[in-house]
C-alpha cells in the first residue's frame, strides 16, 4: 500500500472536488491519500509519502503564486518520488485544448518552472456565475463571450470529464 500526497491550489473549490474524486479512485486501489492545500504552505520535509500529485487551478490565465512557490522550494523532493501534475481550466472544455500537449495554460506553466513532472493531466473546470463577485462575474462572462462559452449570469456549468479524472486516478495508483 502506497501513501499518495495530493496537494492542490483552488480558486473556487472545483479543484478540491477533482482531488477528492482522485482520492476515491486511488483508495479503491488500496493506497492511502493525504490531501493538502498549497495555500497553507505545506512542506515535504519530514512527511511520509510514496507518490506526490499537484493539482492547480487557473484564473485569468495563471496558476496561483502558491503553486510556483511550492514547486521551487520542493523541486528536489518532487523529483525524488513518482509524481504528477494536473491543471484545471475552463479552456480545456474545448477538444483541441484538453490534453497536456495542447492546453496552452499548462504548456506556458511548464516553461515557467524548472521541475518537469513525470505525468501530466488537464481537466476542464466549472463556471458558477452565482458564486462570483461582481467583477469576476463580468470578467468571466466577457472571456466566455469572446471564446463562445456560456454567459448567462445565473448559470452553473460544469465541463469536467469525470471519466478522464478517474482514469488519471487509476494511472496515479499504478505509478
Amino acid at each position: 500500500m502506497a501513501k499518495v500526497l495530493i496537494l492542490y491550489s483552488t480558486t473556487d473549490g472545483h479543484t478540491v472536488e477533482i482531488c477528492k474524486r482522485l482520492q476515491s479512485v486511488i483508495e479503491q486501489g488500496g493506497d492511502s491519500v493525504d490531501l493538502g492545500n498549497l495555500i497553507d504552505s505545506p512542506t515535504l520535509e519530514g512527511r511520509e509519502f510514496d507518490k506526490v500529485v499537484i493539482g492547480a487551478s487557473i484564473r485569468y490565465g495563471k496558476h496561483q503564486p502558491a503553486v510556483y512557490d511550492f514547486i521551487s522550494k520542493n523541486q528536489a523532493m518532487l523529483e525524488a518520488h513518482p509524481n504528477a501534475l494536473f491543471s484545471v481550466n475552463v479552456v480545456a472544455r474545448k477538444p483541441e485544448k484538453n490534453t497536456p500537449e495542447t492546453n496552452p495554460y499548462l504548456q506556458k506553466f511548464l516553461k515557467q518552472i524548472e521541475w518537469q513532472p513525470q505525468n501530466l493531466g488537464v481537466f476542464a473546470g466549472k463556471i458558477s456565475y452565482p458564486d462570483y463577485g461582481f467583477v469576476d462575474k463580468q470578467m468571466i462572462r466577457f472571456i466566455m463571450w469572446m471564446t463562445k462559452g456560456p454567459t448567462d449570469p445565473t448559470a452553473v456549468v460544469e465541463f469536467t470529464d469525470w471519466d478522464k479524472v478517474e482514469e488519471f486516478g487509476r494511472m496515479i495508483a499504478g505509478l
